[in-house]
């Protein structure tokens, strides 16, 4: 069976801004899908313990009002999210997140934050890490496609249904039915092993990054672009190739 009829877990968050060192969680959805089997989904809507600036709010819809009402702690929301992504892990089930460096990340960094171990400590290091980032296809597979690549424009691209982009839950399916549609239509990557994949998209991120980083450079442009992925090392600072692809 190919790796996209397989059972994958659909993992999106929403936030109070792009700064992975600083910024919080919001709202969170899992949906781990396909394989046949029954789908099981989570969501969290999250107080996370400061202000959530207006333009958030603008983006995902949630009030600091909502979220002090009706949202969990920080803490265990995450401690639920990272026990079932590690769980689905375990399994070598694939984390289906499109734009992972930033999603992973925060997570990684809110479970540092408040104490709850990290998902990259749970499955053994990187190297238990499975995941799948539609972004990061498309850059490798489509690199000449002009344009902005969020989600909302690729889902666009390959026929992708998203009706409530920026919720958390909609945004998680969406990314996996992209990866689903992606493999579908390319040969190579439909069969391409699930730690193949994993491994190549390590290399292909880091050359996505040398590539931009060229480019902003010849543009004078000081920045720097991060190439770690899925999950940025948590002493190193980070600057986001396209912050509106989270």
């Amino acid at each position: 069976m190919n790796w996209f009829d397989r059972r994958l877990a659909a993992f999106d968050i929403e936030t109070t801004g792009t700064d992975i060192e600083n910024d919080r969680i919001v709202t969170a959805a899992v949906s781990i899908v396909g394989g046949g089997e029954q789908t099981v989904s989570r969501n969290w809507l999250v107080n996370p313990g400061v202000p959530i600036p207006a333009e958030a709010t603008e983006v995902h819809k949630i009030t600091n009002q909502m979220a002090m009402r009706d949202g969990v702690p920080t803490a265990t929301a995450v401690e639920e999210i990272t026990t079932l992504l590690a769980g689905a892990l375990e399994e070598e089930v694939p984390v289906i997140a499109f734009n992972a460096r930033f999603d992973l990340t925060i997570l990684d960094r809110e479970a540092r934050r408040h104490g709850v171990e990290p998902l990259v400590d749970r499955v053994g290091g990187p190297d238990g890490l499975l995941v799948v980032d539609p972004y990061v296809l498309d850059r490798h597979y489509n690199k000449f496609r002009k344009g902005r690549k969020n989600l909302t424009i690729l889902c666009e691209a390959f026929g992708v249904p998203l009706t409530e982009a920026h919720a958390a839950d909609a945004d998680a399916l969406a990314a996996v039915r992209l990866a689903w549609r992606m493999a579908s239509r390319n040969e190579e990557l439909g069969q391409m092993e699930l730690f193949e994949l994993h491994e190549s998209q390590i290399h292909w991120a880091a050359e996505q990054a040398r590539d931009l980083q060229e480019f902003f450079a010849k543009n004078g442009r000081d920045e720097h672009v991060e190439g770690a992925w899925p999950v940025v090392p948590a002493a190193a600072p980070a600057v986001f190739e396209d912050r509106l692809a989270a």
